[in-house]
């Protein structure tokens, strides 16, 4: 019966998510919201903050629905894969979730491969903050940000499938180091 439930919430959410998943909320050149969270890298958890990771470069943020399902479990092994390439770029990768931290230790090492850090957002301040916030669900949307060092959304990508986010990513941090 929970499973039912849980499943057709799900569901609604994605039809709902799904009516505005060619874009993302907060358009181009919009100031990026500052944050520091807890994050982890490895299983090791330290305090990340936006402002100090936009300080060496390009930031890809990018917010995911849940640590350890289909769709999330393979867009961290692409984002893993192509860690070498945002580095070549001067680019950081950093994941957000709703998950809690002591998940994500667990996630940072198996799915990401201890390539890139992942973020706890469990009270969602974050996930709201960038309108990347599943409606009626406590989760994520897929939602791929370029952010600028100057703190500017250069790129904003959102769809459910995990398809896409690391090409059109790429591609822009490539556009961006061009300008």
């Amino acid at each position: 019966m929970i499973a039912r439930t849980l499943h057709a919430a799900f569901a609604v959410s994605t039809l709902l998510v799904g009516t505005h998943a060619a874009y993302a909320a907060l358009p181009n050149g919009t100031q990026a919201p500052g944050f520091t969270t807890d994050a982890s890298l490895g299983g090791k958890e330290f305090k990340y903050t936006l402002a100090d990771a936009l300080k060496k470069g390009p930031v890809v943020l990018y917010f995911y629905p849940a640590a350890f399902t289909k769709g999330c479990t393979i867009e961290a092994h692409d984002f893993a894969d192509a860690i070498p390439q945002y580095k070549a770029l001067g680019a950081t990768v950093i994941g957000v979730s709703m998950d809690n931290i002591a998940k994500l230790d667990k996630f940072s090492v198996s799915d990401c491969r201890s390539k890139f850090p992942v973020a706890a957002d469990p009270s969602g301040q974050i996930t709201r903050s960038y309108d990347a916030k599943m409606p009626i669900m406590s989760m994520a949307t897929r939602t791929s940000y370029v952010i600028a060092p100057n703190g500017k959304i250069a790129f904003s990508y959102s769809a459910m499938s995990p398809d896409d986010h690391v090409a059109k990513t790429l591609d822009a941090v490539r556009a961006l180091k061009k300008s």
